[in-house]
């Protein structure tokens, strides 16, 4: 199987972020075992609340960049966070087929939403959700980043505090 493979390429892109004192989440698209973009979370370093270029959303926008015509519904999205319910909503819409991701969000994540109960617009758009694809290593990337002082970004929250007692 190919999805520890792809997400390493995620945890990569969520190291990077880290080392650039980011919020670490990386996410790559991949389609018929090819990496189409990568991408890392930004705008959460030094003190920064952008709530807006989580790397689902920076991933979605440059493959729409590429102009490539690639069926969406064949289009896996690997993660190393359980994207929010702002991302869901965009890998929805965009029609990708499957979303693979590592560790679990527990304070927003959106992936056990059933979407028969959200809006029509949401709604008849299969999609394939694989959970806990090499969570120990992204768990250990987020308990590095929370363990940081100098990380302040969902200090003290639900997350960081659920992160930290694992």
């Amino acid at each position: 199987m190919d999805d520890p493979f792809f997400m390493r390429q995620a945890l990569d892109e969520a190291r990077q972020a880290f080392s650039a004192g980011e919020f670490p989440v990386g996410c790559v698209l991949v389609h018929e075992h090819q990496i189409l973009v990568r991408a890392a979370r930004t705008g959460t370093s030094k003190n920064m609340t952008n709530e807006i270029d989580h790397a689902e959303m920076i991933a979605l926008r440059r493959l729409h960049a590429l102009g490539k015509k690639v069926a969406p519904e064949k289009t896996v999205l690997y993660c190393t966070m359980e994207p929010c319910l702002m991302c869901f909503g965009a890998i929805l819409l965009s029609g990708i087929g499957k979303i693979v991701y590592a560790y679990e969000d527990v304070m927003g994540g959106a992936s056990r939403c059933d979407p028969s109960h959200l809006p029509p617009l949401y709604q008849n758009r299969p999609i394939s959700i694989v959970p806990h694809v090499l969570r120990d290593e992204s768990l250990a990337l987020f308990k590095a980043y929370f363990s940081n002082p100098e990380n302040t970004y969902w200090k003290q929250s639900l997350l960081a505090d659920y992160t930290l007692d694992q």
